[in-house]
């Protein structure tokens, strides 16, 4: 997986990405202590590649990744998109389309309201890793803490 944290970088990405009829797309945020979420990380993947965007690089110009989010010849996929495209939308005044919302496909399946991602994938797997560990500082630049 590449650290993106340039704009020449995240261009160049989201070109590659942009041939993919097919992406999947995770936005991390920091919301507790803005009226607007804060963008941190964008995660992004194709079936040849991932990348984590580090937005808070200085610098870093995200057009080419809203561009990306409003490409209609890609199926961006995401999990629980309310709050993803939230942020696309204060960014860019776009909404990401086309999208698939693999929890509202869980819905429809009957795995329940609002599962998380994790349960949609433990009940079929042999082992399953457990998110008690996700939560970190991602208000910070990845570039300025280890650069």
């Amino acid at each position: 997986m590449d650290l993106i944290t340039t704009t020449s970088e995240l261009a160049a990405v989201c070109a590659r990405l942009a041939r993919h009829p097919v992406i999947t797309v995770d936005t991390e945020f920091l919301r507790e202590t803005t009226y607007y979420p804060l963008l941190c990380v964008v995660q992004m993947a194709s079936a040849d590649e991932a990348v984590v965007i580090d937005t808070l690089a200085g610098g870093i110009d995200l057009k080419p990744f809203l561009a990306l989010m409003a490409d209609e010849k890609v199926l961006k996929v995401f999990h629980a998109a309310r709050q993803d495209i939230e942020i696309v939308w204060h960014q860019s005044g776009t909404i990401p389309h086309p999208i698939f919302d693999t929890q509202v496909a869980a819905m429809v399946l009957g795995y329940g309201d609002s599962i998380a991602y994790d349960q949609t994938r433990c009940p079929t797997l042999p082992t399953c890793a457990t998110s008690s560990r996700r939560w970190t500082l991602i208000s910070k630049s990845a570039v300025a803490t280890t650069g």
